[in-house]
């Protein structure tokens, strides 16, 4: 599939983002087509070796890389050279960052007027936290995320992953795509912005909204849903199966299928109310008829009359599922020193566009295609050289 026929294929896009928010977001418009400059700091350089491996790999895919001194007057000329041809510049420096760097919306505005200017911030653009640094464990633990993650009674704990980081990257990307519709409506460009905080808090979603409403604090579960029974995680034969049975359907089912007509009987456990109400007793009986059979023997009778039922895989056995292979979620990348590997393709599927079977580019190197973007900038090769031996790009 040629990617100049993706969907943001006309779109040029100035990624001035680091760690991991930020590209979370700008990797979503490379994957669909924009032409994505990635704005790095000789300073940076390759931060302790990591250019090359996965964590790179997977967030700078398709992305072409200037090494940019925007601390020199002549880098920042080349920088807005580029604004002046780009669509959307996105950053997730500290606050006072941008503004000591002469790089903020306003200063961007004065360039191109039509500019979509996106940002991430750990607690917002104002405020009296703006000006402090964040890191995804920190915005984890404040926004209430690790009072509600693991066992009750063990203490706090974080998410696996960098969900306050992705999170804010996800919702960026859409606030980009609602600026790009409204200019094309209107002309207008506009600042687009959140921050690690408000995305996390908006991804707490039921927990939070039982907070808002009705001033519950919800507490930790462990692998139990908070306000459903019984879901979550019960023991096989020979390991461990996630399931639903909560709706007073569901639960019938699962009494049928498993032959638990005590269960079923049961006034405790004869609607939603009850089920939940004595949740720990009916887990335990739940528990008793489920180490019966193997995990796979459950997943295949539950599934066999509609009830969500499924294994806790490994990473590399989440990889091998069936229905994984089945939907082809890698895609390859070639680079010239690591050869070919696979990296995750985005998530999104669109009727229109066939996923490709591998990456334009793979992650880019330090600077690799800054003489190729000033050549598009139209500056001369004596020009270039000049700017190289000022220190304003490498």
């Amino acid at each position: 599939m040629n990617s100049k026929t993706l969907p943001l294929a006309k779109y040029t896009v100035l990624d001035l983002s680091i760690a991991r928010a930020g590209p979370t977001a700008v990797r979503m418009l490379a994957d669909w087509g924009a032409d994505v400059i990635r704005i790095e700091s000789p300073v940076e350089g390759d931060i302790a070796g990591k250019r090359h491996g996965p964590d790179s790999q997977n967030l700078h895919r398709n992305k072409r890389s200037l090494c940019l001194n925007l601390k020199s007057p002549e880098g920042l000329k080349i920088f807005m050279d580029l604004v002046k041809k780009a669509d959307v510049v996105v950053e997730n420096f500290r606050v006072d960052v941008k503004h000591r760097l002469g790089v903020d919306y306003e200063a961007v505005k004065q360039v191109n007027p039509q500019i979509i200017y996106a940002s991430i911030s750990g607690f917002g653009q104002q405020g009296p936290y703006a000006n402090r640094a964040a890191v995804d464990q920190v915005i984890q633990g404040m926004s209430g995320l690790m009072s509600i993650t693991g066992e009750p009674n063990q203490g706090p704990m974080r998410a696996g992953i960098a969900v306050s980081d992705t999170s804010a990257g996800m919702f960026l990307g859409q606030g980009i795509l609602l600026a790009v519709l409204h200019r094309e409506h209107t002309g207008e460009g506009q600042w687009v912005h959140t921050s690690l905080l408000e995305s996390m808090l908006s991804k707490m979603d039921f927990q939070a909204a039982r907070y808002t409403m009705n001033g519950e604090v919800a507490g930790q579960e462990g692998n139990n849903h908070p306000t459903l029974s019984p879901m979550g995680v019960f023991d096989t034969s020979d390991g461990l199966v996630n399931l639903a049975a909560s709706t007073n359907k569901m639960f019938n089912a699962f009494c049928k299928i498993m032959n638990a007509t005590e269960l079923e009987i049961n006034e405790d456990y004869k609607n939603v109310e009850g089920r939940l109400k004595n949740r720990e007793k009916l887990w335990q009986l739940v528990n008793e008829i489920t180490k019966q059979y193997s995990t796979s023997e459950m997943v295949e009778k539950l599934n066999s009359v509609g009830l969500p039922c499924g294994p806790i895989n490994t990473i590399d056995e989440a990889f091998a599922d069936e229905q994984v292979q089945f939907l082809k979620l890698t895609k390859q990348a070639t680079h010239t020193e690591l050869g070919d590997f696979d990296l995750l393709r985005s998530p999104i599927n669109l009727s229109e566009f066939q996923h490709s079977a591998s990456f334009d580019k793979p992650g880019p190197d330090l600077g690799e295609h800054s003489l190729e973007i000033l050549t598009e900038l139209d500056y001369s090769t004596e020009q270039i050289e000049q700017l190289r031996k000022n220190g304003a790009f490498s």
